[in-house]
């Protein structure tokens, strides 16, 4: 299964998710520069974490103008496998591939630690790794991670099972407590109508390998390599 991670001028989480699908997934990947519109023939757009052209304007805003954009929407409307990352999910709300949008954190600060994350959907290629209202702890930092939707919108999503994650206590349960940004419903991340994109804020890339002090995101990744990886190797990579 090839990988292609897109890189934007500011992107800086970009080797981070080159590590996890190279080094812990052992999967073919390659680095897509924004100003082209060629995407190489990868299975899966990964679009990492950072601030894209410097986060000038608005997060993601000039970003859903480049190139590559033109591509993954077109990559995306025919079944392709594309996960935004924090940056990510802001430019691929921007960019119309998902509804809603990502406002500055309710306390306007910048915010980095780990949270905890509750499964609200295994069905999806991101999530069918996982089980549903398993609790993942997974770091986030941004300071435009406050996820705003209409109410028509909120009732589609819950209707259409599109909500991936949810901000929530150690215990699964989703509090005000728990929602570090002020996101609406305690949304961490979506899927689209067809649930082959999906936009999370928390970095699953930062949280892929013991050494960066939890394993959790891996189930993310996992999920996408899963129906490539024969059911006896699936569960055997070292992380």
């Amino acid at each position: 299964m090839k990988f292609g991670i897109i890189v934007f001028p500011g992107s800086n989480c970009d080797h981070d998710t080159y590590n996890v699908i190279a080094e812990i997934a052992h999967q073919p990947v390659e680095f897509l520069w924004h100003d082209s519109e060629d995407l190489k023939g990868v299975d899966a757009v990964l679009i990492p974490g950072g601030f894209a052209y410097g986060d000038y304007l608005r997060t993601g805003a000039i970003a859903r103008f480049s190139p590559v954009m033109g591509a993954v929407k077109k990559f995306a409307g025919d079944g392709g496998l594309v996960l935004g990352i924090c940056n990510g999910f802001q430019i691929l709300t921007e960019s119309g591939l998902l509804p809603g949008a990502l406002m500055r954190n309710a306390g306007l600060k910048y915010i980095c630690k780990q949270v905890h994350l509750r499964t609200e959907t295994t069905d999806s290629a991101f999530t069918n790794s996982l089980k549903k209202d398993e609790v993942l702890q997974i770091p986030i930092g941004h300071a435009e991670g406050n996820y705003f939707c209409t109410p028509a919108e909120l009732k589609r999503l819950e209707a259409e099972d599109r909500i991936a994650f949810r901000y929530a206590a150690a215990d699964g349960a989703v509090t005000a407590e728990a929602n570090p940004n002020g996101s609406l419903s305690n949304i961490a991340g979506i899927l689209n109508e067809g649930r082959n994109v999906l936009g999370m804020m928390p970095h699953p890339d930062r949280s892929s390998e013991k050494l960066l002090g939890s394993v959790d995101g891996w189930k993310v990744f996992e999920s996408m390599v899963a129906g490539v990886v024969s059911p006896g190797k699936a569960g055997g990579f070292m992380v």
